[in-house]
């Protein structure tokens, strides 16, 4: 695969050529920082995390706790679970996070096998409808937001290969840490210290599969870091969807007696091919063929990024904390798109070629109060927070034909052509927040706010006849309180309860396109609001721990695609829908048996009827949605079974693994879905030790059953190009060294 970018911020630096200014930073930041060393770390690990309601939650799985708590952080009053870093990557390929979140109830991550495009992330039916990037979560990495302003993000750079744990927040008190967060996705990555240890590991699959990475954690000193580096390539499941990805994550921490400095810092490089969906016909016919626009236009995307961050952490008498923490990032994307020449005639046209430069900063502050009366911790216990945090974004995008020659008589298709659209958009936000938290006995209450607001700019720097001025600005802005409360039934159960109010603003890819398919601001793109309830018991008895939940939003203005085309997507408003459901999730082990389980019902429907459109460009409504259908994307109901035997402890362990999907429908119509299915998984683990040294394989047989399915939908897509297929039966292969140096 060949890119070029004709922007100068196209990604065309070498996958790690930035590492060397990464180092030469980290270690001033780290080195700099006047303190005395300590072996023993503030207990809040996640240096950056904005908000925070799960402080003094039990550990993990992975720290000793009992199997019984795994899934569910047992004191929070929010929904939280919890993955151990082991169980993300152990037995896996460590490509997709969709490959190891299965059993987290509510959260679905679909693969598109298309590495151009994410992953296909929803939490309770919100973030379904993205044919691109991740919206309507927060994505953090050890507290870096993953996510812009905009509230769209990507987890490409997540650092599976050095990860320590994975925290998912649904309900209200997602709300806490922005708009658009309907969920919170953290994960935080190992820490460097004592004992150094090293790892290196290779995975071999089908299609040209192949991941080699390399991980080494110690200390320098009192200086403790953690280094992730990831390079994956394949020839992919269809012709046309071959790809090579790029990661590196570095970790610096200088802990001190009343506190730590941290430094982070991240780099992502990806160039792969876009195969797009197969129509009904095709994906029926042949579900391993490629479209045939997606080879005569070459269809393609490369990406870089990278971020950095540092963060500090206080303790001062009297229970008082404080942290501050500031990161920066710039992003390139190149993307060439399946967009007819004749369609982009029109001097209104944006091409169908991307150029996007990105850059974005933050910041934010935090102050943290606990206090215990003196009489103890009987007497009850207070905690206060406030803080303030501020996000920006510059987007410099450009449009180009696909195409040379003229769109009548174009004389080469797939190349970057004549510039059809330049500008410049930036969005700012800034947002406080407050949470009080006090428990007393059995109870728990907790209850916080956010305000956000979000500023919107784009200025037009290509105005040509026929082509007018686009720029134009908008605002958005709302409070989203939440009230949380648990409370101990028993000594093994709890009940839990918590209410809220969200605020979804439109990301900048949102509001990049009008319906008529033209650039500009699509200022007549409305913020969604909703209004969040859950309610729920958690208990833990012996080896056996388990969670139900019922939840329910209600939304109004909720964002909904009008035409999505080429890759390319416009947006607009519904009116009133509605998403409930139940969670179960459960974890049982008995002697050497492990069994898991994670079932989610989900009823996600249309309360109003609404107009929308049927082709690109939506010149006009031609379409009634009547109340009563279905949220495209969103499956009714996902389950995900998972039996595990340890016959010799960590030396052998084999599971089995069963992952169900209801129906899907494609579209606002409801003219097709993609069937409902359950796919069966087969791995086994060993792991031998000498001295040091440990050694690990892995094999595994996804889909044993060969069966056909649908891995994920594109959601209203134009030409009826809705079915991204999923793999058949795949066999994978894993080896890792590990050496630990006490």
């Amino acid at each position: 695969m060949k890119f070029s970018s004709p922007h100068p911020h196209g990604p065309q630096r070498p996958i790690f050529g930035a590492w060397g200014v990464f180092f030469q930073t980290a270690l001033g930041a780290a080195l700099g920082a006047s303190a005395q060393a300590s072996d023993h770390p503030p207990a809040a690990d996640n240096a950056l995390r904005e908000v925070v309601v799960t402080d003094r939650a039990d550990p993990g799985p992975g720290t000793g706790a009992d199997p019984a708590t795994r899934g569910a952080r047992w004191p929070a009053p929010a929904t939280v679970d919890v993955l151990d870093g082991r169980d993300l990557r152990d037995g896996q390929t460590q490509v997709q996070l969709s490959e190891s979140v299965g059993r987290v109830p509510g959260l679905l991550v679909r693969s598109r096998q298309n590495q151009a495009q994410e992953l296909q992330l929803s939490v309770r039916g919100a973030g379904a409808r993205a044919s691109f990037g991740v919206r309507g979560v927060r994505l953090l990495v050890d507290g870096l937001p993953a996510s812009g302003p905009d509230g769209q993000g990507q987890v490409a750079n997540f650092p599976l290969g050095s990860a320590d744990r994975l925290e998912v927040v649904r309900g209200p008190f997602a709300a806490l840490y922005g708009a658009s967060s309907a969920a919170v996705i953290s994960l935080t990555s190992e820490e460097g210290g004592l004992p150094a240890s090293g790892r290196t590991g290779a995975v071999a699959g089908p299609d040209g599969l192949w991941r080699l990475s390399t991980q080494a954690t110690g200390h320098q000193g009192d200086l403790r870091y953690a280094l992730d580096l990831s390079r994956f390539a394949t020839d992919g499941l269809r012709p046309q969807s071959a790809a090579e990805r790029g990661t590196a994550h570095l970790k610096l921490t200088r802990p001190y007696a009343d506190g730590r400095v941290v430094f982070v810092a991240n780099r992502l490089a990806d160039e792969a091919q876009d195969p797009l969906g197969l129509s009904r016909a095709e994906f029926d016919a042949d579900p391993r063929q490629t479209t045939a626009s997606a080879r005569l236009f070459n269809t393609r995307k490369a990406t870089e990024q990278t971020q950095l961050g540092v963060a500090w952490q206080h303790r001062l008498n009297g229970g008082h904390h404080w942290s501050l923490a500031a990161y920066a990032g710039d992003r390139g994307v190149l993307q060439h798109q399946a967009i007819p020449a004749a369609s982009q005639a029109a001097p209104t046209s944006p091409g169908g070629v991307i150029d996007l430069a990105r850059r974005f900063a933050g910041w934010s502050a935090r102050w943290r109060w606990d206090h215990t009366p003196a009489e103890g911790p009987q007497s009850g216990h207070l905690s206060l927070e406030a803080g303030l945090t501020s996000e920006q974004q510059t987007d410099d995008r450009r449009g180009f034909n696909n195409f040379s020659g003229t769109s009548g008589q174009p004389t080469a298709l797939g190349v970057t052509g004549a510039l059809r659209r330049d500008d410049r958009t930036q969005a700012h936000s800034l947002d406080p927040h407050a949470l009080a938290e006090w428990s007393q006995g059995d109870w728990v209450l907790a209850a916080g706010v956010r305000f956000s607001r979000l500023q919107v700019r784009t200025t037009d720097r290509f105005v040509a006849p026929g082509n007018p001025d686009d720029g134009g600005a908008t605002r958005y802005r709302g409070t989203t309180p939440v009230l949380g409360l648990r409370w101990r039934l028993a000594e093994a159960v709890q009940a839990f309860a918590s209410a809220g109010l969200g605020l979804e603003t439109p990301t900048l890819n949102e509001l990049a396109y009008q319906a008529s398919g033209a650039s500009g601001l699509n200022t007549a793109l409305r913020p969604s609001r909703s209004e969040n309830l859950e309610a729920g018991l958690r208990g833990r008895h012996g080896h056996a721990g388990w969670t139900a939940t019922a939840f329910r939003t209600d939304t109004r203005d909720d964002i909904v695609v009008l035409t999505n085309a080429g890759g390319r997507a416009s947006f607009g408003n519904a009116g009133r829908t509605r998403r409930q459901g139940l969670e179960l999730s459960g974890d049982l082990q008995w002697r050497h048996l492990q069994l898991s389980a994670a079932i989610t019902q989900l009823d996600a429907r249309y309360r109003d009827g609404f107009d929308t459109c049927t082709a690109a460009p939506c010149l006009a409504p031609n379409l009634f949605i009547p109340a009563g259908n279905r949220l495209p994307g969103v499956p009714e109901r996902w389950a995900h079974l998972q039996l595990a035997w340890q016959p010799l402890g960590p030396a052998a362990i084999w599971t089995l693994e069963a992952r169900h999907i209801g129906t899907v429908t494609v579209n606002d119509r409801q003219s097709d879905a993609a069937a409902g299915h359950t796919l069966l998984h087969m791995a086994a683990r060993f792991e031998q030790r000498h001295g040091p040294w440990r050694l690990r394989q892995f094999a595994r047989v996804d889909n044993i059953a060969q069966r056909r399915h649908a891995g994920s939908v594109i959601v209203n897509e134009a030409s009826g190009r809705y079915f991204e297929p999923g793999p058949g039966r795949q066999v994978s292969v894993g080896l890792e060294l590990v050496r630990r140096f006490d």
